[in-house]
């Protein structure tokens, strides 16, 4: 067997030539027809992921407990779960206007939610930050 290592006669000593990229026709869609840009479009999804979600079992309890919140209170529940992320709390109980919720902080989500009737001789358990928002 012969093995045949001149690589000489297989490098190409011509230059390689792209050429150049055609833009005609090509148009910015950066923009849609409204005007509005990817990046406020983008930062716009951003704002509405980075609020807190309510579970399943915590929506049935809102119901349920006639549990309706204002935009001014899920703001401030919003401000409550940042505060805890800051402190490394996982677990966190929010009060808020003779409410209880317990959040878990990480997903940003409401596992339940507590009215003011029921707050009374209520034990919380399996959390590790309280919050009096």
């Amino acid at each position: 067997m012969v093995i045949n290592n001149n690589f000489q006669n297989r490098i190409i000593n011509s230059p390689l030539s792209t050429g150049k990229v055609q833009t005609n026709g090509v148009r910015n869609n950066n923009t849609s027809n409204s005007g509005v840009g990817f990046d406020s479009i983008l930062q716009q999804a951003i704002d509405k992921s980075s609020g807190v979600k309510f579970s399943k079992h915590a929506e049935m309890r809102m119901q349920a407990r006639n549990i309706d919140l204002t935009q001014t209170q899920k703001d401030k529940i919003n401000s409550a779960v940042s505060m805890a992320q800051q402190k490394g709390v996982k677990d966190s109980l929010v009060i808020l206007d003779n409410m209880a919720f317990v959040v878990n902080v990480p997903s940003k989500t409401v596992i339940t939610a507590v009215n003011n009737n029921e707050l009374k001789e209520n034990v919380f358990t399996n959390i590790d930050g309280a919050i009096f928002a």
